[in-house]
């Protein structure tokens, strides 16, 4: 039996709580935060046995084998240091770290002590992410990817999220060092991490407030991003986080050089664009017709999916929790490879420092622990 254990008991943590709960032979043997009652309340819901306000102790006392940190970015570091000292895998929620600095310092713990860690990019693993990587592994692009395109939205229309960040300086959503968008483009940026080489020869990167926000009195914060990127290879790959596209885009598309893949995983579809040549004004009546069996074909596998019990809200947590743990069983590599980790840290430092280039960025030996 696996033994896991969460630390940080804000709204994310029950979500990990119902992953791991999926997950066969494991069961969640304590909870922490800093404040004791917020653990109290979620081992409560779920109950739980042990609460602990000290990650030391709880370490000490209830010797999990793999601990899920669900804390704000800024402790990730240190938090996660001292699970892997402890001898406990990691699961650490996105951003992974908050430079790429720490995050290759906490892989390179890690495995100096033989101990697994995976990054919270648990929208790689959702049924259409899945169904695109086998595509892409039977070759259906024909050959490496040449664009990728990745969008990723943020809803301003409920405020009740934002408005907190924006009233007060001091939140740590303000004291990353790229502030709204270093809490959320991860998931973006790790799609097309995947696929691009670790030699990046250009980034550049754009960004500017969006008129809501400036109703909203965003001060600094910006919230609409553009950036384009290219790799030593020549893969290009464009990327575009949005508060004010409607509707909001999650999507991904990665194109070849005889066929191209979108996914959308706002409706948990994936479209396939085969290379056609038509005659005549068959080009204007073909295409929409093969456009629309796409769809259904979509709508079919996601009904099957459904009345199988396979398509439900975080589906992607889960089977990437799954995977984690079949990797601490069998010692077998983790579901996200480290490449791919430190590409999007690397990536993710280039864009802050372009669009906030006056901001401090943290050593990774000074990064303090905010909040457990």
């Amino acid at each position: 039996m696996l033994r896991a254990a969460i630390v940080g008991c804000g709204k994310i943590a029950d979500q990990h709580v119902e992953a791991i709960q999926r997950v066969s032979g494991c069961e969640i043997v304590s909870v922490c935060d800093q404040e004791l009652l917020m653990a109290k309340q979620l081992a409560e819901r779920f109950g739980i046995l042990k609460c602990f306000s000290d990650l030391p102790t709880m370490l000490e006392q209830t010797s999990p084998d793999v601990v899920h940190i669900t804390t704000p970015p800024k402790s990730h570091y240190s938090l996660a240091k001292t699970c892997i000292e402890s001898g406990t895998h990691v699961y650490l929620e996105k951003p992974f770290t908050v430079t790429a600095e720490e995050a290759d310092s906490l892989i390179q713990l890690a495995e100096s002590r033989e101990l697994k860690i995976t990054a919270g990019h648990n929208y790689q693993f959702t049924l259409e992410m899945l169904e695109m990587r086998r595509l892409v592994n039977q070759g259906y692009l024909g050959g490496r990817p040449i664009h990728l395109e990745s969008y990723y939205p943020y809803d301003l229309d409920n405020v009740s999220y934002v408005r907190p960040i924006l009233g007060n300086r001091q939140h740590w959503v303000r004291q990353l060092p790229g502030q709204l968008f270093h809490n959320v483009i991860s998931h973006g940026i790790a799609r097309l991490a995947e696929f691009l080489d670790d030699d990046l020869s250009e980034i550049i990167a754009r960004a500017q407030q969006s008129v809501r926000l400036q109703i909203l009195q965003g001060e600094e914060v910006l919230d609409e991003l553009r950036v384009l990127i290219q790799d030593r290879k020549g893969t290009t790959a464009f990327f575009c986080f949005s508060t004010q596209i409607k509707p909001g885009l999650s999507q991904f598309r990665v194109c070849g050089p005889r066929n191209s893949i979108l996914v959308d995983q706002t409706s948990g579809s994936i479209i396939r664009y085969k290379k056609r040549n038509y005659k005549s004004y068959l080009t204007f009546f073909l295409p929409p017709t093969l456009s629309a069996a796409e769809h259904l074909r979509n709508a079919a596998r996601n009904l099957s999916f459904f009345a199988g019990r396979k398509l439900y809200q975080d589906s992607g947590m889960a089977e990437l929790v799954r995977r984690f743990y079949e990797s601490v069983r069998a010692k077998t590599p983790p579901p996200i490879p480290y490449r791919e980790i430190l590409l999007t840290a690397r990536i993710m430092d280039e864009i802050f420092a372009q669009i906030y280039p006056d901001r401090n960025v943290p050593n990774a030996n000074e990064s303090e622990c905010v909040a457990v």
